[in-house]
């Protein structure tokens, strides 16, 4: 089971860290993602790290502003959030995936979700 954590409401320009923790299921061997709903809209990727986290990809909308880690011992992934716009308004999903592939072709067969947490940036 994964858990997401650290969402909430936040003014534009302000930052937030969202945190996903499993419970009895080790993390270390999969890629790790986030992925994003906003209300109407698609869900869409946004961050995936490695398993061994030496590798990281972003959707070119939130580069250079979030940040994905990882703590293989805490079994824990972290997104954190800079910068954060009205647009990054959505609910923010944890995905973990056997692979680190297809990420921006969306769900795939064999990932585990968590349950969402919202975020909401005021303008």
């Amino acid at each position: 089971q994964l858990v997401e954590s650290g969402g909430g409401l936040v003014q534009a320009g302000g930052s937030l860290r969202l945190s996903c923790k499993t419970s009895g299921r080790t993390l270390s061997t999969y890629a790790m993602g986030w992925f994003r709903q906003a209300p109407g809209k698609e869900r869409e990727f946004v961050a995936a790290i490695t398993s061994s986290a030496i590798g990281v990809d972003y959707t070119e909308s939130v580069r250079g502003r979030f940040s994905i880690s990882r703590d293989n011992t805490a079994n824990t992934v972290y997104l954190q959030m800079n910068s954060l716009k009205p647009e990054d308004t959505a609910v923010y999903y944890c995905v973990a995936r056997p692979v680190m592939v297809a990420w921006r072709a969306g769900p795939r067969m064999g990932d585990y979700w968590g349950q969402g947490t919202q975020v909401t940036v005021s303008s």
